[in-house]
């Protein structure tokens, strides 16, 4: 005899229920599944109707092989996975993005279900580290990258169908919720106030060679403070980059605690290069060895092996960007008081300006001088030539609102030129007539 067929399982309202859905008995429901790994999973809602939506949602994780385990997963677990796998990195590089992940995103955005995430997320975050913590945009910058390498990780297993965090930053930057100042180099003028207060003044005259080496280099102030004298010819007048001076703060637990130098390769090919020296350029690295010869200073430190550094401090050890940067608020400082003390109309005076923004002003020299763009990303070490096009576009931008303002100055001269010139030919004619 055949066996009856099984009955149909029902809720309160007789409504009949589907494989793996439940009725609770507060009246709520649920659904289980089993994922392939045969791990049990279960949701809920208030109503059947929002179940199935729920259920329909599931499915079509299935379909587009999203993980079910994915509805669990915390940003912050991802994040964590991301730090065990990511290879590749610097370890300063490393570090920073653990930082800036910890401090910023962990203690509450990275608490959130990654399945959950939706762009208007990421930007209420972002606004919210410009509007509420006060960031400058180029940590919030900082911020994202790391961010979306976490998501992009993410798309790539199966967590989720796609980056939420793709094009944020952009359409923030773009809208002018909060903008990035580019940096600018000094204009001739002021790089001339500059190299000459140093050059002259007693008590900075010591600096003039590190800076004058960074404003006719470009170099970066890891690439200038781990530069020692076999890396230099001056004889050819070649200048060798294939290695950086970092200092940071050590976190990681492999490692000795605390903040310390190390030497890194370049972070990619490009960065290894050789720079010509401009003829300023050698005799400030002349005059930096003839001073350290006359005050007897030696370099006093050993790096991961590297020696003999060429631009030292006065214990004889090397500089890093912090202190150097320091130095430079003093010299601002020293030479506009110096200058305003002449009492002169419309002085030249020096801008607030970083060891980066002497980079950009040696770019900017290049760009005046019209030296030929794959030249300048050689020159610069950078390896996508959009860094060089984008630095050159901006250049050449202000330098033409500048060539336009003499080109509109010069056709107001030619106007008023002819203008004289009419009045004066209408004089000779009046005086005819009478």
């Amino acid at each position: 005899m055949a066996g009856k067929a099984q009955a149909k399982r029902k809720d309160k309202d007789r409504i009949v229920l589907r494989k793996g859905e439940s009725q609770r008995k507060n009246g709520t429901y649920h659904f289980s599944w089993t994922d392939k790994a045969g791990k049990r999973h279960f949701v809920y809602a208030p109503t059947l109707e929002e179940l199935r939506e729920k259920e329909k949602a599931i499915e079509k994780d299935k379909l587009d092989g999203i993980k079910a385990e994915a509805r669990y997963v915390t940003v912050n677990e991802l994040f964590d996975l991301w730090c065990q796998l990511k290879r590749g990195l610097k370890n300063n590089t490393f570090e920073n993005y653990k930082y800036m992940y910890n401090t910023f995103v962990r203690p509450n955005f990275g608490k959130q279900r990654i399945t959950a995430l939706k762009k208007s997320d990421i930007k209420r975050f972002y606004n919210h580290l410009a509007d509420e913590r006060g960031l400058q945009a180029s940590t919030i910058d900082s911020v994202h990258t790391v961010l979306h390498q976490v998501l992009d990780m993410a798309v790539d297993d199966d967590y989720i169908r796609s980056n939420p965090s793709d094009g944020v930053l952009k359409e923030l930057k773009q809208s002018h919720i909060f903008k990035t100042e580019k940096r600018r180099g000094l204009t001739k003028p002021e790089q001339e106030l500059l190299l000459s207060f140093l050059k002259k003044h007693p008590i900075y005259n010591h600096w003039y060679p590190i800076f004058a080496v960074m404003v006719g280099t470009g170099l970066r102030v890891g690439e200038l403070a781990g530069l020692r004298w076999c890396d230099i010819d001056l004889d050819e007048g070649i200048i060798d980059i294939n290695h950086t001076l970092v200092y940071y703060d050590h976190r990681d637990e492999n490692s000795k605690t605390g903040c310390y130098f190390n030497v890194h390769t370049p972070k990619t090919e490009a960065g290894k290069r050789q720079v010509p020296m401009l003829g300023f350029v050698k005799e400030a690295i002349l005059m930096e060895r003839e001073h350290q010869q006359l005050v007897g200073l030696e370099c006093k430190v050993t790096i991961d092996g590297y020696t003999d550094f060429i631009f030292l401090n006065r214990d004889g050890g090397t500089f890093y960007q912090g202190s150097l940067n320091k130095t430079i608020r003093r010299i601002i400082r020293d030479c506009n008081d110096e200058v305003l003390q002449k009492s002169e109309e419309n002085p030249v005076l020096l801008p607030h300006f970083s060891c980066h923004s002497l980079r950009h002003t040696f770019t900017t020299r290049m760009c005046e001088a019209g030296v030929n763009i794959k030249v300048m990303q050689d020159t610069l070490g950078h390896a996508d030539i959009s860094t060089t096009l984008n630095i050159y576009a901006d250049v050449t931008k202000e330098l033409k609102k500048e060539e336009f303002a003499g080109l509109d100055s010069y056709f107001k001269e030619d106007e008023k030129t002819a203008n004289s010139k009419a009045t004066g030919k209408g004089k000779k004619r009046g005086k005819r007539t009478a």
